[in-house]
């Protein structure tokens, strides 16, 4: 717990009513920036409450789209929300550092000091108060101790992570057409560690990206020599969360596209330049990336006695509240929600944080007015995966199955869906109009 540097300086998060409702929300991912955007537009804006939004990045991405930034697909310099700007629009407080630690006592959080580039403190460490907390930090990626992870792999958990690999990626195309000499064993070649729903898209995603990099002027690439892809899942299958039909029928995309899936196969460590299999076979590889498992953030486990899960998870009840304090929720991918009748924790998808910061909104206007809680109830609404411009497969409500470019426009509605409780309807709709003409002057992939 964080000492007397947090004590001395203290932000209660209140506007100058101090009657108003504190809702503090950690996290402005898929679930805590649209409760944030959807509690500013009506109880913020209406001055009913006190909306906070606390995240340690100034931009906001949509996650499940981080794969298009890491092959270059989309750019996060032109296609990211400024949360600064947001705040203002969407009549809410921004707060920029990290959550560190909680006083339930006092209904105070700590926040890490905001450091720049060079080290030096841009906002010194604080305390932050509330009425009403709702952590939604989501998850990061966990390499469940495998050896050399941290330092040969990169994770595709935060926007710069998604940015780092673009510039190796594209580094290693330009590296590879200037040399004389023949490219060495695994020059050119990326191992994708997991075939979830981010590794299968990134391998597409990649494919394309790849071939269209070398298309500029690379000359002395061949894509279908040198450049290789990996898919490697220690399941039997890829996808093993999505229905087997739908497993079958992306591995058949995929093998047609020349990625080698190696399922069955667990990665035991990870060296400069090469993945090591459960077998001993050795997987050389420039580019690798870990997309294999999820933790919640390791701060929440022991966070001043609330329950957590084996993977940091903060265990909540059917009304999303944690079992040990009715003031404090969690939502998203950091919440182990069981819900009756169940026996296995809601997937960690954006459709579940969607769902859950939506019904948010309804428990804090009860809160509000002193009234029951209700108690949430999930809608499996399918899956759909995108395989970059080759195919777009899925089911939708269980049982019915689509492919191509129905699949393709459900798939991009859902982020059109996520963006209009962000921005509104109108807004939305001009940025897709702009978007569709720009881009049209614009690369295929990002080039720097």
């Amino acid at each position: 717990m964080p000492g007397a540097p947090y004590d001395s300086i203290t932000e209660t998060a209140s506007t100058d009513d101090p009657s108003l409702h504190r809702v503090l929300i950690v996290g402005g991912g898929a679930g805590g920036l649209r409760l944030t955007s959807l509690l500013g537009a009506t109880l913020g804006r209406r001055r009913k409450a006190s909306i906070t939004l606390l995240d340690r990045s100034r931009i906001h991405v949509w996650k499940p789209l981080l794969h298009e930034i890491a092959s270059g697909s989309l750019d996060s310099e032109t296609d990211s929300l400024e949360l600064i700007g947001h705040a203002r629009q969407r009549h809410y407080r921004y707060r920029i550092g990290a959550m560190i630690g909680l006083n339930r006592a006092k209904r105070q959080i700590h926040v890490a000091p905001s450091l720049d580039e060079d080290g030096h403190t841009v906002i010194p460490p604080r305390v932050l108060g509330y009425d009403t907390l709702v952590i939604a930090v989501g998850s990061m990626s966990n390499d469940f101790g495998t050896p050399g992870v941290s330092e040969h792999a990169i994770a595709l958990d935060t926007v710069e992570q998604a940015a780092r690999f673009n510039r190796r990626m594209i580094n290693a195309c330009l590296r590879a057409n200037a040399q004389y000499e023949p490219l060495r064993s695994g020059q050119l070649r990326c191992a994708i560690v997991g075939a979830g729903a981010t590794g299968v898209e990134l391998a597409a995603e990649l494919h394309k990206s790849m071939r269209d990099l070398a298309s500029y002027n690379l000359d002395r690439i061949d894509f279908d020599k040198h450049i290789k892809i990996d898919l490697i899942e220690a399941a039997p299958r890829i996808l093993p969360a999505l229905p087997e039909s739908l497993a079958a029928a992306i591995t058949e995309v995929l093998h047609g596209l020349g990625v080698n899936i190696r399922t069955g196969r667990r990665v035991t460590a990870v060296r400069a330049g090469e993945v090591v299999l459960d077998s001993g076979e050795v997987v050389p590889a420039e580019l690798i990336v870990w997309a294999a498992g999820i933790k919640a953030p390791d701060f929440l486990r022991d966070l001043d006695g609330l329950e957590t899960d084996r993977i940091n998870r903060l265990v909540v009840r059917p009304t999303l509240q944690t079992t040990r304090d009715d003031d404090i929720f969690a939502i998203g991918d950091c919440a182990d929600c069981i819900l009756p009748g169940a026996t296995e924790p809601l997937p960690p998808r954006a459709q579940t944080a969607h769902q859950q910061a939506d019904f948010m909104v309804r428990v804090i206007k009860a809160r509000l007015r002193g009234a029951p809680l209700p108690q949430f109830t999930y809608r499996d609404l399918g899956s759909l995966v995108a395989l970059a411009d080759y195919d777009t497969l899925g089911v939708l409500f269980q049982n019915v199955k689509l492919q191509g470019l129905i699949a393709r426009l459900a798939y991009r509605s859902l982020h059109k869906r996520h963006l209009q409780a962000l921005h509104g309807n109108f807004k939305v709709a001009l940025d897709t109009l702009a978007k569709s003409i720009t881009r049209r002057t614009e690369p295929r992939i990002k080039l720097h």
